[in-house]
């Protein structure tokens, strides 16, 4: 029976349902669609069997808590002595060249050891896992890569492919769901490539299963113990180094969980505006309904009675809120996913499931208890004298109503306030990002990533003479300004990094020693890049192979190494291909963000691809370009079929990389600026909804007002003075909220302080004119009241 009085209640005021519905369905629809992503990324099990089991183990510097990859003696000695793991393996890779009959392309590839499969307890879909067979490699392939280049499973087991120019008998096919590391199509032997024998060489990730009834916690205490043994075998390479083990699931989302959980409490923030707002709106309702309730009162019903009923219709819009938002959640989940940057992990695993339709049932069921049960219990409170007193269209006394409608108003100023001073922050950090100065110009440079095969000295060699014949066909090609090529290209943080070894100095333990980043480079390139050169000469031609040594390090370099001296002439050392290989300083260049906009120069080494062919393979082409850089694009893929069918090219631009590298900083400003501005819509409401009220309540009062003499310029400043009031105390609660919470923003923001007053000002402003404008229209009518009119309503 109460449903059905309910449904004709609500059938009676589809105004009221509707905007009540509508303004659920958006609060519980962004908190449906920001749980789906948190739900996905962070708290579900990754697809692996034993998941749970499965855990990451790095190298960590126990001074500064940084972790990073392992070396292959540290991981030989971890697996000899640990007793925690059931399977312990390393895998190395990523973008290789990998062909198939004649076609060539750049496939996510992984080198990894014998026991990498036991630790995911993957098996193939169709043949076997890679063994030895006739002495020639084998390796497995995705079931993507299979679908790309064979017709069946069938077909492809048996079949050859070719990575750095050796052949792998493909062994098997693997399932669709196994894609570790991040993409992988083809997993290859790391027992085919020669192992890096030093200790300071961080070259692999490592993987663990963990034994039946282990906890990461015992692995934890046994690795820092093993690392402890060694740092004290191995003084000089292993100094300061300990272990850190982590749940694998936590290390692929560690730098996307900042972000998901601000936007759920964002989210959250705006279901409760929502609630609130839907609260005023049932107040205002149950306020005219007054003598309905006393009748109800007065022929039995009990307060119990009355709020069950009042309940039951805040149940059924709840449920039909919940319905709606469960629909547009669904659309914003799509939405969120088109604007999520690509490399946000378990992206392809985002989907509806039994979780997110129990997390939408709860905030449905929140919901009724915020807007539902205070209304409810406040219009329960019926004074039955003064009620039947009263003449249809009178409401509750203002007093104890009036206070909670302005009380649910100021939480709905104070939330978006939050909100506000947070979307706030990160669009003055992410102007800041954009801003920041590059020490390169990306403009109309064209992009080419190649990848020239080469398993020996000898093919690296031929490599170089590939790029240059390249570079010089694409300086011959109309539009081309200059050409360069590049291993690890200025602001994508593609590159290698390592100790550095200075002539004249004592050689200490690794940790000791000055660390770089090392890129190397062809002649031109800091002229293509727009890289000022501070001092002393560029690469040469003349710098070959069987010449003297020579190297530009970056201004941060000379700062930190050479502090008050001159480094032109001095000579260093550095392990990235060539030991005992020393390298005289020729020039000074000045400093790159070669991390990305977000990451501060540091020291770099830039060395002549020519003296170091082996990490040169993989190149990127540069060429700076007078119109659209990418109408070069065919061109020079054309130039690289020419020279090589088995090179692959992949094209894009410098402007391009520098988008994608802020991609997360931006997706997570437009979201909150979006959930800011929907707040402030919601609160604006609520501050019309409760001004509106209060004039229809007090138009007795204004009326006597104004016959009394008061001009309709007071009346209009009473009623704004009221929103204004409402809006400085949502402000100042607010703002503090926002101080407070700030702390969580700081590793957030790029040079911006998470307590800029100039924010919180500005956030306090925009919403005092929210509330203005919500107010404007009420209090216009309020001016407008005929004394005559509304005296007779008395």
């Amino acid at each position: 029976m109460d449903l059905r009085f309910a449904i004709r209640g609500l059938a009676k005021n589809r105004g009221y349902a509707a905007l009540a519905t509508g303004v659920l369905a958006l609060g519980i629809g962004a908190n449906t669609a920001v749980f789906t992503v948190v739900n996905a990324v962070l708290l579900q099990p990754l697809e692996y069997r034993d998941s749970e089991r499965i855990v990451a183990v790095s190298s960590r510097n126990k001074t500064t808590g940084r972790t990073y990859a392992v070396s292959g003696p540290d991981y030989h000695d971890w697996r000899r002595q640990s007793t925690v793991f059931e399977a312990v393996a390393y895998w190395t890779g990523g973008a290789e060249s990998i062909r198939v009959g004649s076609v060539a392309e750049q496939v996510n590839a992984a080198a990894v050891t014998e026991d990498f499969f036991r630790v995911f307890s993957a098996a193939p879909r169709a043949g076997a896992l890679p063994g030895a067979k006739a002495g020639v490699p084998e390796a497995v392939i995705s079931e993507t890569f299979r679908r790309r280049h064979f017709s069946s499973d069938a077909e492809a087991v048996g079949q050859t492919l070719y990575a750095l120019q050796q052949p792998f008998r493909i062994a098997g096919v693997l399932p669709e769901g196994f894609h570790y590391p991040s993409k992988t199509e083809v997993w290859v032997p790391a027992s085919v490539f020669p192992e890096t024998p030093s200790r300071s060489a961080h070259n692999y990730r490592v993987v663990a299963k963990l034994k039946q009834g282990a906890s990461v916690e015992q692995a934890q205490a046994q690795m820092m113990a093993i690392a402890q043994r060694l740092e004290e075998q191995y003084p000089g390479d292993n100094r300061n180094k300990s272990a850190a083990v982590s749940l694998l699931r936590d290390q692929l989302v560690r730098d996307a969980r900042p972000t998901l959980y601000l936007l759920m409490g964002a989210v959250g923030l705006i279901l409760l505006i929502a609630c609130a707002n839907v609260g005023n709106l049932t107040l205002a309702r149950a306020s005219v309904r007054t003598r309905e309730m006393a009748i109800r009162a007065a022929l039995g019903a009990s307060r119990q009675r009355v709020i069950r009923q009042l309940l039951v219709e805040s149940a059924l819009l709840a449920a039909i809120g919940g319905a709606a938002g469960l629909l547009m959640g669904q659309w914003c989940v799509t939405a969120l996913v088109a604007l999520a940057p690509a490399d946000l992990p378990r992206l392809s695993e985002i989907r509806l499931d039994g979780w997110v339709l129990l997390f939408t049932t709860a905030a449905s069921a929140l919901s009724i208890a915020v807007f539902g049960l205070l209304p409810a219990w406040q219009a329960s409170r019926v004074d039955l004298n003064e009620a039947l007193k009263q003449t249809q269209g009178r409401g509750l006394a203002a007093g104890a109503g009036g206070r909670l409608r302005s009380v649910l108003v100021v939480a709905e100023l104070a939330f978006a306030v939050m909100l506000v001073a947070g979307a706030a922050l990160l669009l003055r950090s992410f102007a800041n990002l954009s801003a920041a100065e590059l020490g390169f110009r990306p403009e109309r440079l064209l992009v080419a990533k190649a990848d020239v095969p080469a398993a020996s000295l000898e093919g690296a060699q031929r490599a170089i003479r590939f790029y240059d014949e390249l570079l010089e066909q694409a300086r011959a090609m109309p539009g081309a300004l200059k050409v360069a090529a590049a291993f690890g290209l200025a602001g994508s943080g593609r590159a290698s990094n390592g100790s550095l070894m200075i002539e004249g100095r004592p050689r200490t333990s690794i940790a000791d020693m000055p660390q770089a980043g090392f890129r190397v480079v062809s002649p031109g390139y800091f002229e293509t890049a727009g890289i000022p050169l501070r001092a002393g000469r560029d690469f040469e031609q003349g710098d070959r192979y069987d010449g003297p040594g020579v190297a530009i390090i970056n201004e941060a370099l000379a700062r930190t190494a050479f502090a008050g001296q001159n480094p032109l002439g001095r000579r260093l050392e550095c392990g990235l291909d060539r030991e005992r290989f020393p390298m005289t300083i020729v020039g000074v260049v000045a400093d790159v963000r070669e991390n990305g906009p977000a990451s501060a120069p540091g020291p770099e080494v830039y060395m002549p691809c020519q003296q170091h062919p082996r990490p040169a393979t993989a190149m990127f082409v540069l060429v700076r370009t007078a119109g659209d850089p990418m109408r070069l694009a065919e061109p020079l893929r054309q130039a690289v079929r020419r020279l090589s069918v088995e090179v692959p090219v992949e094209f894009t631009t410098a402007e391009t990389i520098l988008t994608e590298a802020v991609a997360t900083p931006r997706f997570r400003t437009v979201l909150l600026a979006t959930l800011a501005g929907l707040a402030l819509v919601l609160a604006g409401a609520g501050v019309y909804g409760v001004m509106a009220y209060q004039v229809a309540r007090r138009s007795p009062e204004i009326g006597l007002r104004m016959a009394l003499g008061a001009e309709p310029g007071s009346v209009l400043r009473m009623v704004l003075g009221g929103a204004v009031r409402l809006a400085a105390i949502g402000g100042v609660l607010g703002c503090g909220a926002a101080l407070v919470l700030s702390r969580f923003l700081e590793a957030l923001l790029f040079e911006v302080s998470a307590t800029e007053p100039v924010v919180y000002c500005g956030a306090a402003a925009v919403l005092a004119a929210v509330a203005a404008a919500g107010a404007l229209l009420p209090s216009y009518r309020a001016a407008r009241v005929d004394p005559l009119v509304a005296l007779r309503q008395e």
